[in-house]
């Protein structure tokens, strides 16, 4: 049984003693929130698969996010210690960013629901159908 401490509770992989401390809630609704909003798992993914990368190059390859979205996701990702902002001291300013090791833990374990999309996209994709099918 796997275990780990958060704050002064102790979590059990058997147990919710993690969903008594307020605190933990707290942050896993916030978290989940941030996730939910579909930017910041793609900013998660481009920054895993490319590494350090300027605004620019994350603009290109975060399909459809907005520079204006794309500065919010990113302040919030880095307010959260997702990612790290190094600006550099040149003309015209350098800024990267780049996926800190607790931004790469939480893509890790959002990692599941993509495994778990793709082992069962055609029995959601039939289910779909089905209840669209229906008559109103």
């Amino acid at each position: 049984m796997e275990t780990a401490d958060v704050g002064d509770v102790r979590c059990d992989d058997d147990d919710r003693a993690c969903a008594d401390d307020p605190r933990v809630e707290t942050l896993v609704t916030e978290l989940i929130g941030r996730v939910a909003d579909k930017w910041t798992m793609l900013v998660l993914e481009v920054l895993d698969e490319h590494g350090t990368l300027r605004f620019g190059g994350l603009n290109r390859r975060v399909a459809g996010i907005s520079q204006k979205m794309l500065t919010q996701t990113l302040r919030h990702m880095e307010r959260d210690g997702m990612v790290t902002r190094t600006v550099y001291p040149v003309i015209p300013p350098r800024v990267e960013y780049a996926l800190t090791p607790l931004g790469a833990s939480l893509g890790e374990a959002f990692c599941g629901v993509w495994i778990w999309a793709a082992k069962h996209r055609e029995r959601v994709e039939a289910a779909r159908r089905l209840f669209d099918g229906r008559p109103t």
